[in-house]
């Protein structure tokens, strides 16, 4: 006789259902699992065995097969353990398999039989539910798995011993509730920022629109002081939004409790970043950088200071808003749709073009430094803004800044107008200007005539390519959203044109 028990092999954000098939045989003592499992799972036997012999059970001097199905889907992880526990249980008699039918388990465990926490409770919860069963999962993961639906089953216990007992009817574990995450500490305000207006109103473009922006000033300007403070005023997470950062955050393990927030994510690695950390990948592939920014910020500061191997290795996700990760047994993608926003030094020491300071290396210091960015990477940047140094005028009299709450006010009225304009046009997954495709562009950013003309001169004279000529009719469309206009006027085309010099300078020393 065969017991089954059904869990999930993660590909991507994705769960595949698995069945863990154990057959107890006549024959010499074995203990083999099969269907294709790495080290961790083949790991799982010593784990198993233990765990039961905590819980008061002995495995038959018997031959044990454990078959993974299907064989020719890699198994990795050690969430294999408690399903393998489970089915073992059921095939000598110590749970009922008819009633592990209904539910779908997961789990790591301990060698005194607690179950321990694991990555991808939410994933496992939603593929549980699509099947129409319940989930078994540790009792860490249980206020994650919650989110996943109201009405289906989910035990959370903390041991083997307490699902023995829950089956048994002697003790009833109760379904845990969806955990929300505390608001936190404040995030930095805008009112803290003196003077930098127009570097202000660039990042109120930008979190209006969902714009890729790049400051270029020297050190100290507050080029990083502007980057932290876009969360605050960008909207929270959609509950769609929500579940689809969730699910990237619950496959990296990094869900705090397994309690979820509406913030969205803010990931700023350090320049020394791989290639692997910043797009995802590994012997294990796991989301990089690129997707833990999903529907949130990443934030590239010294931005020629990464590898131009891992700056270039952006530019897929930033046009197709997902990250391919290509192997030869298999193949993964990660949603990436996030909002890139870069900060970097005019040159190498930092002052080229300040007012009173000469290089000793002349312009070459300007290209060379600015060289290490490609053209391309570039050309995908819609809002490129100089940040100059603050003025001790600044400093010392500043006027009164508008605090985040003001300008998100406003920002999330853009937003809703573009969410409405795109829900009508029947488009899926497009919520802002930023994230438009070009056919349909045009015709939600038609230009009137004073605005057309411009945008044909400084077409020629910008020398725009096809993508940078569509970028800067989205940040015009966004800065009529902003008004309130129903059309783009020539106003707003001006002031979208103008964000885009300063890339055009970088881009010749490309």
């Amino acid at each position: 006789m065969v017991s089954h028990v059904t869990t999930v092999a993660f590909q991507g954000v994705e769960a595949v259902p698995v069945d863990v098939q154990v057959q107890i045989a006549p024959g010499q003592p074995y203990f083999g699992v099969v269907g294709l499992p790495d080290k961790a799972v083949n790991e799982s036997r010593d784990r198993v065995k233990a765990a039961l012999h905590s819980a008061g059970l002995s495995l038959p001097a018997k031959r044990i097969v454990i078959n993974l199905a299907p064989a020719d889907l890699p198994k990795e992880g050690s969430h294999y353990d408690l399903p393998i526990a489970l089915a073992l249980m059921a095939a000598i008699g110590a749970l009922p398999g008819d009633q592990l039918g209904d539910f779908v388990a997961i789990g790591e465990l301990s060698l005194d039989g607690t179950i321990a926490p694991i990555a991808g409770v939410l994933p496992a919860a939603i593929a549980a539910n699509a099947l129409g069963r319940g989930l078994i999962c540790p009792s860490a993961g249980g206020p994650e798995a919650a989110w996943a639906s109201r009405d289906m089953a989910i035990l959370a216990p903390r041991s083997l011993i307490a699902i023995a007992n829950h089956f048994r009817g002697t003790q009833v574990l109760t379904r845990p509730e969806a955990g929300v995450a505390e608001a936190g500490a404040a995030l930095p305000d805008l009112a803290d920022i003196k003077g930098q207006e127009g570097a202000r109103r660039a990042l109120e473009v930008a979190a209006a629109g969902g714009h890729h922006m790049l400051m270029v000033g020297p050190p100290g300007a507050g080029k990083s002081m502007l980057a932290s403070r876009l969360p605050s005023i960008l909207p929270p997470l959609s509950p769609t939004e929500l579940l689809e950062v969730s699910m990237i955050a619950s496959v990296a393990g990094i869900l705090q409790n397994g309690r979820l927030t509406a913030r969205r994510p803010f990931r700023s690695p350090h320049h020394s970043a791989s290639m692997a950390a910043m797009v995802g990948g590994g012997i294990r592939a796991r989301p990089g950088e690129a997707s833990l920014a999903h529907h949130g910020v990443l934030f590239l500061d010294e931005l020629p200071e990464f590898t131009p191997q891992v700056l270039d290795s952006l530019r897929q996700p930033l046009e197709s808003g997902e990250t391919v990760i290509a192997r030869v047994n298999y193949r993964i993608a990660y949603p990436s749709r996030f909002q890139l926003v870069a900060a970097m030094n005019p040159c190498r020491c930092g002052m080229a073009g300040e007012p009173g300071h000469v290089c000793r290396r002349g312009p070459r210091c300007v290209t060379e430094y600015q060289a290490r960015l490609s053209g391309p990477l570039l050309d995908r940047i819609d809002i490129r803004i100089e940040v100059p140094a603050v003025t001790a005028t600044d400093l010392i009299q500043p006027a009164a800044s508008e605090a985040s709450a003001d300008v998100a006010k406003r920002v999330a009225v853009a937003r809703e107008i573009q969410r409405e304009r795109y829900a009508a046009l029947g488009l899926a997954g497009v919520a802002c200007n930023g994230q438009c495709a070009p056919s349909v562009l045009e015709a939600v950013a038609q230009p009137d005539d004073a605005a057309l003309r411009l945008l044909r001169d400084a077409a020629e004279a910008m020398q725009l390519s096809a993508r940078g000529y569509h970028r800067v009719l989205k940040v015009a469309r966004t800065l009529a959203d902003l008004d309130g206009a129903d059309g783009v006027g020539r106003i707003h085309m001006a002031e979208a044109l103008s964000y885009r010099s300063v890339g055009d300078r970088l881009i010749a020393a490309a």
